[in-house]
């Protein structure tokens, strides 16, 4: 199957939900007039990044009635969406969010479960951690969502291979820090060598959007990128321009590639899961001392 992804890689303001919308249904129709089949928008999108105190004041809960989602679940028609957002529960904890929209429904809301408190990040101070890992069925097949951090876990991306994923599709806010020899950016660098690793090791497509502009005293880098199930990228977004990827994969390939390398096959799920409850039984142990 051929699949038409779009990555909207686009500057954000902060706190202002109605012009990010605004920019959203923008890109929704640029996309639409290219025959996008599934668009996706960066970390926190409708929203900003760096809100800390008004994360409250932006939190939404996607509805079909609420007036921002509303335009995107009717958009939502024409063509697959994935948008951030801050999302808020019955009980009022927020969190830093991914919401799936396909055919005027929700079909998966992400809440990312990793929240970076080192360096310049400070998230664990204002969201709930997500606490579930799950893929769910699409028109393209099964597909799994991770937001920024949740991806530097290995552990994120294998659940959701091992739960049917053949499709990530990771959303991020990422700064750029560092440099490399020849002026590159070192966490462009890592975070480029990590998706295409985990596109080999998982036999996958990593679909990475990344937003860009400057942001309280953050620089977003772009970049985003499409890697297929042999780890080759595919397409790729300049850094630091606001600008709409547009690539085509073929989710044939995942046979091809499996059937030439069939790591999926012979993955043991069971001895994972042994190991695990081994190591968390023996940590049980000695975090409870002896009596």
């Amino acid at each position: 199957m051929q699949v038409n992804l779009g990555l909207a890689q686009i500057v954000t303001v902060m706190g202002d939900v109605q012009a990010n919308l605004e920019k959203h249904l923008d890109y929704i129709e640029k996309a639409r007039r290219q025959g996008v089949q599934l668009l996706c928008f960066p970390e926190l999108s409708l929203t900003g990044y760096s809100l800390q105190d008004l994360s409250y004041d932006v939190a939404l809960q996607p509805m079909p009635d609420n007036p921002i989602f509303k335009p995107l679940y009717q958009a939502s028609h024409d063509l697959d969406l994935l948008v951030g957002f801050v999302d808020e529960d019955n009980r009022h904890r927020i969190f830093a969010s991914s919401a799936y929209l396909s055919g005027g429904k929700l079909l998966h809301t992400h809440r990312k479960c990793y929240l970076p408190t080192y360096t310049l990040f400070d998230e664990g101070r204002y969201f709930a951690r997500g606490d579930d890992l799950s893929a769910f069925d699409t028109q393209f097949g099964r597909v799994g969502v991770l937001i920024c951090e949740d991806f530097w876990h290995a552990s994120s991306p294998y659940l959701l291979w091992v739960d049917g994923a053949d499709i990530l599709l990771l959303a991020s806010a990422s700064p750029g820090r560092g440099l490399d020899e020849g002026d590159r950016l070192s966490s462009t660098r890592w975070v480029e060598s990590v998706i295409q690793a985990y596109a080999c090791l998982f036999t996958s497509f990593i679909v990475h959007t990344n937003r860009v502009g400057f942001e309280d005293g953050f620089n977003f880098w772009g970049g985003s990128a499409v890697c297929d199930p042999d780890g080759n990228q595919v397409a790729q977004a300049p850094y630091f321009e606001e600008t709409l990827l547009v690539a085509t994969i073929d989710t044939d390939q995942l046979r091809r590639t499996r059937a030439r390398l069939p790591l999926l096959r012979d993955e043991r799920v069971e001895l994972t899961s042994q190991t695990l409850s081994r190591i968390l039984s023996a940590s049980g142990k000695a975090n409870r001392g002896p009596r």
